[in-house]
């Protein structure tokens, strides 16, 4: 069976090195916020180009985290609108209305399966505090148009970057550093991913920087004063070390991600399946997943499982019609349903051998 996604393959190259971090972390002694987590940070920052990162428990948090920074700051107060793409994982949703906020659903563009730029001033009312983008599958939002939308109305611009690790703007500017302030996860599937839960906060604003790590860590200014009120969201020091390990890899794992894509591109032809939109700037793309659409999905996958390719659908259900959100459920967002029950995500990942490739191509091609 080709896994979709072989985790403990894709870690066991990493085997020997992870070993030796984690007795560096067993023997420092040190194993709530120490040197683990704080050159972590330093790292990531580098690597995204931000002046800060602020290491957290998880992608879902950093959002959380943003959005409670930013009504300290007072650019937010509850009750304002976060425009969000409905085409998305629930996450990001959650964390605007977890976040005391109203959530106000954009439908993607069919194309890229991100927020439609074309759509979101359609929706901007005196309430709209905020754009929350999401780069969806590994593929940055239309990054030129959001700033343009956001800096026009005054907006704040936060992105959803847990897909995204490395993927990179024609400017040279790597998601994490396209916008105010953005979330990572680093939830083991992700192109940078932890053995746990993980996430991080970048952005270039100090004192938004400042508010999160003291939000993360019971709102305390020094040890027992707590001048605002705080959570528990911190980077595990474990998982800190871990990240440092496999940051080393990560442009190499994404390099072979791009290449299993091209693979894909070139060699899958049927007329069943529609392809994603191959962006201009391919090199950009760092494929966390390879989706394509049809409409024989379904029968596509047991096709596939049959013939021995797990696959995976992202996602079934869009938020929209999820008991959770019920007040939505009479929405009728044509291009998002349209979406959710076409998509199916193929394996593709740095571990892929060439010939699990090849068996990928050939069974879709006789779909």
């Amino acid at each position: 069976m080709i896994k979709f996604l072989d985790l403990l393959k894709l870690n066991s190259r990493f085997e020997n090195e992870l070993k030796t971090a984690f007795h560096e972390f067993l023997d420092s002694g040190s194993y709530i916020l120490g040197t683990q987590v704080s050159n972590f940070e330093k790292e990531f920052a580098s690597y995204c180009g931000t002046d800060y990162c602020v290491g957290t428990s998880n992608g879902l948090d950093a959002l959380e985290l943003i959005f409670e920074a930013y009504k300290i700051m007072g650019k937010i107060r509850v009750g304002d609108e976060v425009i969000v793409p409905a085409n998305t994982y629930i996450a990001t949703v959650l964390s605007v209305s977890n976040s005391g906020l109203k959530p106000i659903l954009v439908e993607p563009d069919i194309e890229t399966f991100n927020i439609d730029p074309a759509q979101i001033e359609k929706v901007i009312t005196s309430k709209t505090r905020a754009i929350l983008g999401v780069h969806l599958y590994g593929r940055l939002y239309d990054v030129e148009r959001l700033e343009k939308i956001s800096k026009e109305f005054g907006l704040l611009l936060i992105e959803d970057a847990a897909q995204a690790h490395g993927a990179t703007f024609f400017d040279g500017r790597k998601a994490g550093n396209v916008s105010d302030a953005a979330a990572f996860s680093f939830y083991p599937t992700k192109n940078l991913g932890a053995l746990g839960d993980a996430g991080a906060v970048t952005t270039n604003n100090q004192e938004l920087a400042e508010i999160i790590l003291r939000l993360r860590h019971y709102g305390r200014t020094s040890a027992y004063k707590n001048d605002i009120k705080g959570s528990n969201c911190r980077l595990d020091e474990i998982q800190a070390a871990f990240l440092r390990v496999k940051l080393k890899n990560l442009e190499d794992d994404n390099k072979k991600r791009r290449s299993i894509a091209r693979r894909y591109f070139v060699a899958i032809q049927n007329e069943n399946i529609l392809l994603p939109n191959c962006p201009e700037d391919f090199y950009g793309h760092v494929y966390h997943l390879y989706v394509i659409r049809s409409k024989k999905r379904d029968a596509l996958k047991e096709h596939l499982y049959r013939n021995g390719i797990e696959s995976y659908i992202h996602y079934p259900m869009p938020i929209h019609k999820q008991k959770a959100y019920q007040e939505w459920n009479g929405l009728k967002l044509s291009i998002t349903e349209q979406i959710h029950n076409e998509v199916l995500s193929l394996p593709i990942s740095p571990i892929m051998e060439k010939e699990e490739v090849k068996s990928v191509v050939k069974v879709l091609s006789e779909f």
